[in-house]
């Protein structure tokens, strides 16, 4: 197989390098990271959560969005 030589900056490098996994070259985990095999879709989350734990993070956001709601408008004021 033919290959490239790619110039990328350190940051660059260290990102893909903290995301690599093990045994993964750096040529397979661009392909992972770039095609549709290894993107997830929403639904490959579902059921993740129970109900419970939904409900329960449901009442925490809405909670998290009253408080922060309520500190802008203060900062109006």
């Amino acid at each position: 197989m033919a290959t490239k030589t790619l110039t990328i900056t350190e940051d660059a490098y260290s990102l893909l390098a903290e995301r690599k996994a093990e045994g993964e070259s750096f040529s397979e985990e661009i392909r992972r990271l770039l095609t549709k095999k290894g993107s997830k879709s929403i639904w490959d989350y579902f059921g993740v959560l129970s109900y419970e734990e939904g409900e329960t993070l449901l009442k925490d956001l809405k909670k998290m969005r009253e408080i922060n709601l309520n500190a802008v408008k203060e900062r109006i004021a």
